[in-house]
């Protein structure tokens, strides 16, 4: 049994080395979408190549983030946590010296490989050593400092770009890394799941990734409408459904399928499906259009994103606490009905917008429909699967987020009519903006008469989550495992 205790010198060193290790990815998944500008005026890069600086990192951790887990438990939660740390850095410093937009895309698809291996092994190593009588005590306080760094990502993501440079929103990472790499090592007990035998289902990660990666480059390029981008397209769909066979008949499949038995599960992950496209497609969108359309800089523009962030931050654990009373079908509903008057608000930020009477409005109604949903939905999901199986369903829920969000980048542009060149034509881009807000607002619409018409109240005596304070506005909270083994993702 774990017996580290919190207030010890060795808890508090284990606490401040997970956080910092997870809290780099969740910083870098927040502070890109403000840099994007800046990227794109300096490597002279179209909005495609825009999306893919955003996509490839999401494809490779969407599509790994449930090995990654699994890697822990075989050869040990510390060692892979701390490899994943050494690998994001280096990716991340790859990102920071980037030529051309062809090198910084493939760094940052290697960023995704390393996040995929240090965020899952970051909760699993709080589980695995604290003494059980703190470890949820320690899982609060992981997911506090963890919404504390998504909240400042977009002002230090802004304060970077507009001082020393775009490109020390990846360089930031190495120090830290460097820091958080040898802590782990002298001062994280070894643990792993005792499961010596079995495979991986590396053939399943696989076709996920390249299912993901085809289907995203056909969307980004489909304006072009060449044979290349079908065939994209139609080999994506084939690499999804062999993904799907893979993990029908695999021993020991990366995602088991039989988890979906559960229609309560299965509606869930439909909702989330809805509500982090729309959000994936906004937090892409809104850092664009505050800097393109009514010209403010980068860290105006990050500061201005901060409501949502916070309102969840502050708010996130009352809300599950309302869920836990009145039952999660209310909230459900509710809360992507809030989030997309919120969205639709943002039509009034245009040319000369001020953030008082136009942006501040729009973010505090979308935070509320945030802080409204996301802990119900992360509750649901865990009373959804026999409690054994939480981690994993949680794992599931987080990488289909993830998968929504980064499909949403690139369906979204397209379907708004956003051409190559819109990002640096502020009138052009003006336009398809509000075509994509109205977008997204309808499928926040989608996810809410879904959450109604299939969500029920869970057994009593379901497992809770521990992760009560969350800030992400990127993918809802990891929840691990009972015992910390390979459901700990």
């Amino acid at each position: 049994m774990p017996d580290v205790r919190l207030a010890s010198p060795q808890g508090r060193w284990i606490l401040f080395t997970t956080v910092l290790g997870s809290g780099m990815a969740l910083l870098d998944s927040t502070v890109v979408n403000v840099a994007l500008p800046a990227i794109g005026r300096d490597l002279d890069a179209d909005l495609g190549a825009l999306q893919w600086t955003v996509n490839a990192y999401m494809v490779t951790l969407a599509g790994l983030i449930l090995l990654g887990g699994a890697l822990g438990d075989r050869f040990g939660r510390r060692r892979v946590f701390v490899v994943g740390v050494l690998w994001f850095a280096a990716a991340s410093l790859l990102c920071g010296l980037a030529p051309n937009t062809g090198v910084l895309i493939g760094a940052r698809a290697l960023q995704g490989v390393g996040g995929a291996l240090l965020t899952p092994g970051s909760l699993a190593l709080i589980q695995a050593s604290f003494h059980p009588d703190d470890r949820g005590r320690a899982v609060g306080l992981w997911s506090g400092f963890g919404g504390i760094g998504a909240a400042v990502g977009p002002f230090v993501g802004g304060w970077l770009v507009d001082g020393p440079g775009w490109r020390w929103v990846f360089l930031l990472n190495v120090p830290f890394a460097l820091l958080c790499a040898p802590v782990a090592v002298r001062h994280v007990p070894e643990s792993s799941g005792g499961k010596a035998e079995g495979h991986f289902d590396v053939l399943g990660a696989a076709l996920g990734a390249v299912a993901l990666a085809l289907v995203t480059y056909a969307l980004i390029e489909a304006e072009g409408g060449s044979l290349l981008v079908a065939g994209s397209a139609v080999a994506g769909l084939a690499a999804a459904v062999g993904f799907v066979l893979v993990e029908k008949r695999r021993p020991g499949p990366m995602m088991p399928l039989e988890i979906f038995a559960s229609r309560q599960f299965s509606a869930v992950n439909g909702v989330t499906l809805c509500v982090y496209a729309a959000f994936g497609g906004f937090f892409f969108l809104a850092a664009l259009q505050l800097q393109v359309v009514v010209g403010w800089s980068a860290l105006a523009a990050g500061t201005a994103l901060l409501p949502t962030t916070a309102l969840m931050l502050l708010l996130s654990a009352r809300s599950g606490e309302l869920a836990d009373r009145i039952g999660p079908r209310l909230p459900l509903t509710v809360g992507p009905l809030l989030s997309a008057v919120g969205v639709l608000l943002m039509l009034r930020v245009g040319p000369g917008a001020a953030y008082a009477t136009d942006v501040l409005p729009a973010l505090l109604v979308l935070g509320l429909g945030m802080v409204t949903l996301v802990a119900p939905l992360t509750a649901t999901v865990l009373a959804s699967v026999d409690t054994a199986r939480a981690g994993l369903a949680s794992g599931v829920n987080n990488a289909a987020a993830r998968a929504a969000g980064l499909l949403a980048v690139a369906a979204l542009p397209l379907l708004a009519g956003m051409g190559p060149e819109a990002y640096r034509q502020p009138e052009a881009f003006d336009s398809a903006f509000r075509r994509a807000m109205v977008l997204c607002a309808g499928v926040l619409v989608a996810g809410s008469l879904l959450a109604l018409a299939t969500v029920r109240r869970p057994a009593p005596d379901c497992r809770r989550p521990e992760c009560r304070t969350h800030g992400s506005v990127a993918v809802p909270p990891l929840e691990a495992g009972r015992r910390g083994g390979s459901d700990a993702v």
